[in-house]
């Protein structure tokens, strides 16, 4: 593409009041952006969605000095930029309503030829969401597929993290610039991605994140993904957003079950009761995923159980693995443990003073126990 025509695509995308879908209207009426930036008033508003209002901000705009800066200082900042009808430019986004006309990125995007799946889910997990999310992403990025998520809080950080600790690449799709990592406590796992894997933004650089940015960038994290996986989701939540997006875009829609009296279960469950998967084991999503990307599954041994690779159990004693397996991510009474266990009080306090030692478990205030998150690596 010529230089000068890409400074131009740019420029037409950084005009106020033109997003993806006026640009793309200018695109196929003009066919390139130069002609747009050297048309008259009465030219533009003969675009269908084109006004006064959009048409005079196109001509009192009329300068690309600004986006030959944005360019160097991305070549300066390892900031990769991407139009659409470009080479590289993700074909699973091509057919999506209002694809984005740019994408910046760092790092790389994902691979074409190989699928992948969004792990999302709410911001403010349980210890069980961020078990989960980790686990499925890790497991799942061993078999070939890759994770994207919105690098947010709770479940997103997660999922990231299970790819990355798989040694396998992981793509976060931001509300920001590429160049803003936020929340700022996710650095060290953004910085490990633009190693492994990418972030990637349709918003410029220097884009400060937006609270209407981020419903916006959901339907390019579904658009990236060939299903969906929400791992906990309240009954308004932005996951149950990009489900819905992914149902519009044709994607599998899996979902994690959980007690119908919690709230963070309640979209899941609302997901399963209208079709999505349910989801209990790994295999649940290979055998969907196999009938179109068999060749990737060819091979490997499907584990029903994701936590079966955990082998720290093998040093504890008799009496120890009896309380810890009475235990649950979900803090548990100390009177509801003697009930259970047959220990006395003595001894049971005694156990859990040694399980909670090896950072096996977790107290908290009112004698709560509760396992801790075991990640294995």
């Amino acid at each position: 593409m010529d230089t000068n025509e890409r400074y131009y695509k740019m420029w037409l995308l950084r005009v106020p009041h033109i997003g993806n879908l006026k640009y793309r209207s200018l695109m196929e009426h003009f066919g390139f952006a130069g002609y747009v930036y050297k048309a008259e008033k009465n030219e533009l508003m003969a675009v269908k969605g084109i006004g006064e209002k959009e048409a005079l901000s196109i001509i009192n705009n009329r300068n690309t000095d600004e986006i030959k800066r944005i360019v160097d200082k991305c070549y300066k900042d390892n900031i990769n930029i991407v139009l659409s009808n470009e080479l590289n430019y993700p074909n699973k986004l091509e057919n999506i309503f209002n694809p984005p006309g740019i994408l910046f990125y760092k790092g790389k995007l994902p691979d074409n030829s190989k699928p992948s799946i969004a792990v999302i889910g709410a911001r403010s997990c349980s210890n069980y969401g961020k078990e989960i999310a980790y686990n499925f992403s890790r497991e799942l990025s061993k078999r070939g597929i890759q994770v994207i998520s919105g690098l947010a809080y709770g479940t997103d950080l997660y999922a990231h993290k299970g790819a990355l600790d798989a040694n396998e690449p992981t793509y976060g799709v931001l509300g920001c610039g590429v160049d803003i990592c936020y929340p700022a406590r996710n650095i060290e796992t953004y910085m490990r991605m633009t190693d492994n894997g990418g972030v990637i933004s349709e918003y410029f650089p220097g884009t400060k994140p937006a609270a209407a940015n981020f419903p916006v960038r959901n339907r390019i994290i579904s658009g990236l993904s060939d299903g969906i996986l929400v791992v906990e989701a309240r009954k308004k939540s932005g996951s149950l957003i990009t489900a819905d997006i992914g149902l519009e875009q044709g994607k599998d829609i899996f979902a994690i079950p959980g007690r119908i009296n919690d709230e963070l279960s309640y979209g899941c469950n609302n997901l399963i009761r209208f079709g999505a998967v349910p989801v209990s084991c790994i295999s649940d999503i290979i055998e969907e995923y196999s009938r179109i990307f068999g060749e990737y599954f060819n091979g490997l041994k499907i584990e029903d159980n994701i936590n079966n690779s955990l082998n720290f159990k093998n040093i504890l004693e008799s009496d120890e693995k009896i309380v810890y397996d009475l235990l649950r991510l979900e803090p548990l009474h100390i009177e509801e443990i003697l009930t259970n266990c047959g220990f006395g009080l003595a001894k049971t306090i005694q156990i859990l003073y040694k399980l909670e030692c090896r950072n096996l478990i977790e107290s908290s205030k009112g004698n709560y126990y509760s396992k801790r998150m075991i990640i294995d690596k």
